[in-house]
């Protein structure tokens, strides 16, 4: 299926106003890249002060926001806690990972899933600002990703919900999620009912070939991995390494049931549906759905891809399906 015009337009307009990490070599660059995009400068600026939030979407009506910190592997992180009124005392607790390749992305991108999320399922939703590369690389994203998963859920009644845990994110969220469920496989614990991974890069090793098919694709292309690796990894990193390429954990027998989600348009897309059948093969019970004629990060944008808000019902369907004994089971004792 081809891809929306707009979606073509758009990154056009992050090509050529310097959005794009591919042409980022050294710290200070990547660290003007992010400027640029918190001050709204340039091209996409413009266009994102007249109609960005219909692109990205906003915050979903009667979700309340506040922010807090929790323990990282290394300091205190910054959380967004996403919650209504109305949210049940056995309310899932949802701890969201943000994309951006490990090297950019921050809260403010998820805001429209997270609250969306809220407003379907009643949860509880908690999303995690981890340390970035190349300042804190590998596995510093991943430690903290586990280390505040592992408080969020030990003080999950504090937090207002007292129901399932359940990991997700997207991108580079996606692989942290990933990561996350394999440690508390290894660790006892903390239970995670469902990991929901929203076209997760499962491989840094980038040997798939929609990497090859998808090089020139929109919003994300090889170039674009291929920095985003660089700097997440350092000179002297493996990507074939299981603490940072879950596609490389030998046994993923015994992890969280999984909803892998993937782009038609994504050079992510075949890792995605690899990881999916490594999972089943393990027995681990698993859905994967790929989503037609959209590019990678769909989802952050619901003005112009209908299928983000298909893909986030997909999400709330399965998180409100888990049953009676995952509830039980994840009320403190």
């Amino acid at each position: 299926m081809k891809l929306d015009r707009r979606v073509q337009l758009l990154d056009l307009v992050m090509r050529r106003g310097g959005y794009r990490i591919r042409d980022a070599r050294t710290l200070a660059d990547v660290q003007a890249i992010r400027a640029k995009r918190d001050a709204g400068d340039g091209p996409l600026g413009a266009i994102v002060g007249w109609v960005g939030r219909s692109i990205v979407g906003t915050v979903a009506a009667g979700v309340t926001i506040d922010h807090l910190e929790v323990p990282g592997a290394d300091g205190p992180l910054r959380v967004r806690r996403y919650r209504t009124h109305a949210s049940a005392l056995d309310a899932p607790l949802v701890v969201n990972f943000h994309g951006g390749g490990f090297v950019l992305g921050d809260l403010d991108g998820n805001d429209w899933y997270c609250s969306t999320l809220v407003a379907l399922t009643g949860a509880v939703v908690v999303s995690v600002d981890y340390r970035l590369a190349p300042e804190d690389p590998a596995p510093a994203a991943a430690s903290d990703c586990i280390a505040a998963t592992s408080w969020l859920a030990e003080h999950a009644a504090e937090l207002g919900a007292s129901g399932p845990l359940v990991v997700t994110g997207d991108s580079a969220g996606g692989n942290l999620a990933a990561l996350v469920a394999v440690a508390a496989r290894d660790a006892g614990g903390p239970p995670i009912a469902l990991q929901a991974l929203i076209y997760p890069a499962t491989d840094l090793t980038m040997s798939f070939p929609s990497t090859v098919e998808l090089a020139d694709a929109p919003i994300l292309g090889r170039a674009d991995m291929d920095a985003f690796v660089r700097h997440y990894l350092g000179p002297d990193g493996d990507p074939a390494d299981p603490a940072v390429s879950p596609h490389h954990v030998e046994d993923l027998t015994g992890v969280a049931p999984a909803l892998v989600q993937t782009a038609e348009h994504d050079p992510l897309r075949d890792e995605g549906r690899a990881y999916a059948d490594r999972l089943r093969e393990a027995g681990v019970p698993t859905r994967w759905t790929e989503y037609a004629g959209v590019p990678h990060g769909f989802v952050s944008l619901p003005g112009i891809c209908r299928s983000a808000h298909q893909a986030v019902a997909e999400i709330a369907q399965a998180i409100g399906s888990l049953d009676v004994a995952d509830r039980l089971a994840a009320r403190p004792r």
